[in-house]
């Protein structure tokens, strides 16, 4: 599959490292390739391009946001025609927002126009998600929301690629901004309540 990863911070290296090494074709889209950010970025992630968000996402069959929420207003023209594409927020709107949207998914739906938005990859730390499995468990849980089933699938197929145990439907539109809450109880744990980032939610049932 051909995955464009919008953002090389660390949520963005950590992804590209595991969709690439799990066989898929991946490319960072960048506001400018050349940067110092980038630059870092290259040297943690092997095998993965650099290009403009444009060039990026012409390509891509999933593009996966993973910049400041904010950004994804400014962001949306470069994505071109997204249409037939899978679009992956996995930001949060804890700190900030894309106003006047609630979250950068209802963006994204909004300004595109497109169905085939999905939230997953927000609900834990980029540690976890370089490395989702935890002695004694296969991997540890993702979580998914959106409209779209297929969408979805495709979200629930690339955690199970880079090592994460399962990942759970969340729900519809309606329950994105409860999984970005979520996300904020593992922000709360981990961070604010001094944890650490080695912490993970995985679901049992009895």
């Amino acid at each position: 599959m051909n995955i464009a990863i919008i953002g090389s911070g660390n949520v963005g290296s950590a992804l590209a490292s595991g969709l690439h090494k799990a066989g898929h074709t991946v490319s960072f889209g960048v506001r400018n390739p050349a940067s110092a950010k980038s630059e870092k970025a290259a040297t943690l992630v092997t095998g993965v391009g650099f290009s403009t968000v444009r060039e990026a996402c012409a390509g891509a069959d999933v593009i996966i946001l993973t910049t400041p929420p904010e950004a994804v207003l400014a962001l949306v023209p470069e994505l071109g025609d997204v249409k037939k594409k899978v679009l992956i927020d996995a930001t949060n709107s804890i700190r900030t927002r894309p106003e006047p949207y609630a979250t950068a998914f209802h963006a994204l739906k909004a300004i595109t126009q497109s169905e085939k938005v999905v939230k997953c990859f927000n609900s834990t730390g980029f540690e976890n998600m370089a490395n989702p499995v935890y002695p004694g468990f296969s991997g540890i849980d993702m979580f998914c929301a959106g409209n779209d089933a297929e969408s979805k699938k495709v979200a629930q197929q690339l955690a199970a690629d880079i090592g994460f145990g399962s990942c759970w439907d969340f729900g519809g539109d309606d329950k994105v901004e409860l999984l970005e809450k979520f996300a904020l109880s593992w922000i709360n744990l981990a961070i604010m309540q001094g944890h650490g980032r080695n912490l993970a939610f995985r679901v049992v049932k009895r």
